[in-house]
Formats: C-alpha cells, structure tokens, sequence
C-alpha cells in the first residue's frame, strides 16, 4: 500500500493509498465502509483482470481522510488474525457455558 493525496475542491475525493493487490484494496474499503466512511476504489475492475499491469486507488472525500488514514493505519498496526478472531469466539462461548 503506497499513499498519496490529491485534493481538486473540498467535496472532491482524495486518493489515501494504492494496492496492487486486489483482495487488500477491497479489505481496506470495507473496513472503511464500515465505519461508515464513503469510498471509491478507482481502477478497481482493471486491477482484478491483469492485477500486475494496474493498481487500485481507493479514495475517500478530503473531510473524511484524517479518519480514513488513522483506521488504515491502526489495521496495519494491529491486523486481526484468523487465530485471535477464532481465539475470542472460543472464549466467549466458554463464558456463555
């Protein structure tokens, strides 16, 4: 993931990262949506076909960047992992017993 901002006015979109993975470009802008941040991914059907040539750019509007950046960042942080995720359900389901 590289970063990059380009601001045209304050209602435009500006581009946070780049991936040239696809599954990571549509990880990232789910996390975001989630947290009910509105995102485009730019270049995103020409990087799923030839994922080498293309990368996605996954852009945010400049009002919601500072906070797009920070959730991005704390993923890098501290990624989940299929084992903790798996961990903490095993653990809550002993304390339901």
């Amino acid at each position: 993931m590289s970063e990059e901002t380009v601001v045209d006015g304050p209602d435009e979109f500006v581009t946070i990262a780049t991936f040239p993975e696809p599954m990571e470009a549509n990880m990232a802008r789910s996390a975001l949506e989630a947290a009910g941040i509105s995102v485009f991914l730019q270049g995103e059907t020409a990087n799923s076909m030839i994922p080498v040539a293309f990368v996605s750019q996954l852009q945010v509007r400049s009002e919601d960047e500072v906070a797009a950046r920070s959730l991005l960042d704390a993923m890098d942080d501290a990624p989940e992992s299929l084992e903790s995720v798996t961990a903490a359900q095993i653990a809550a389901e002993e304390e339901q017993k």
